[in-house]
């Protein structure tokens, strides 16, 4: 059986939701939804919640803004598991390499992203994201997004509440699977359409520089090895991105620790003097 786990900014998901999912499920699923309406929980505390009144062989993870358009999605989900025990993390999108260096799961080069989705932008598009798939319809990856995130009960993997908050969840749950030598998937097998754009803030820079710090050990993490010097230059290119959204929500000091990460690894980078101007006017 599925357990659906929706930490829900509602005190009810709409009717409309609850028929979609069991419309297209086709398995046995039991729905948990948690009621956040009054921002009582993080959303780590909440999936803990969730998992703790759970009853299922798996764990489902789903926004409370998507529409299933593929039937049967439900036994895509548990013949994945059954045919490989060391698979500990089912997505629908997600990157084969991720840096040391704080940044999001899709800071990447396109080539190692490996999407499925049907995406609501904010301009008001729709765009349907099918890239990264080659022969097969599932593909290993070391993390997902949060959208749509499914796991064993058995793996007992729970959610570090101490990060707080509603941004990095999906990598906390990537990376606590990936330390514990479990594998991560990502499948084309069924769509899901996204009905909103998740928005960066300065709440996301500090969450996102909390969560590389409790997990930096195991960090850089690739489904296959990158040459040292690619993966040097990707580091480099993801301190500049999260110094420059430290900048934009007026994070300087922040800035200035992501900066240092920056000058151990690259001491000769032209960047630095760029970064002391912007560190300056705004400080």
């Amino acid at each position: 059986m599925l357990s659906i786990i929706i930490c829900s900014r509602t005190k009810q998901i709409v009717q409309e939701f609850q028929e979609n999912i069991k419309n297209t499920i086709d398995s046995e699923y039991e729905l948990l939804v948690i009621d956040n309406s009054q921002n009582e929980y993080s959303i780590f505390e909440a999936y803990n919640l969730g998992i703790q009144k759970s009853t299922g062989t798996y764990l489902c993870f789903i926004h409370d803004d998507i529409v299933f358009h593929t039937p049967g999605w439900g036994k895509v989900i548990e013949s994945i598991f059954a045919a490989d025990e060391k698979i500990g993390l089912i997505g629908i999108a997600g990157a084969t390499v991720k840096t040391k260096m704080p940044s999001a799961w899709w800071d990447c080069p396109e080539e190692n992203r490996i999407i499925n989705i049907r995406q609501h932008l904010t301009s008001g598009e729709i765009e349907n994201w099918h890239v990264g798939w080659k022969d097969k319809a599932v593909e290993e990856v070391v993390a997902i997004d949060g959208v749509f995130m499914a796991m064993r009960k058995a793996d007992a993997f729970l959610f570090h509440e101490k990060l707080g908050g509603f941004h990095n969840y999906d990598l906390d749950l990537s990376f606590n699977v990936k330390r514990n030598n479990k594998k991560i998937v990502v499948t084309n097998q069924f769509l899901v359409e996204h009905l909103s754009e998740g928005q960066l803030s300065g709440d996301w820079v500090q969450s996102t520089l909390k969560i590389h710090r409790l997990y930096n050990s195991i960090l850089p993490l690739g489904v296959n090895k990158m040459q040292k010097e690619e993966l040097k230059v990707l580091e480099i290119e993801n301190a500049k991105k999260i110094i420059y959204l430290s900048f934009t929500y007026k994070r300087p000091f922040l800035a200035l620790r992501i900066w240092l990460k920056l000058f151990l690894i690259a001491p000769k980078n032209k960047y630095h003097t760029v970064f002391w101007k912007e560190f300056l006017n705004l400080k």
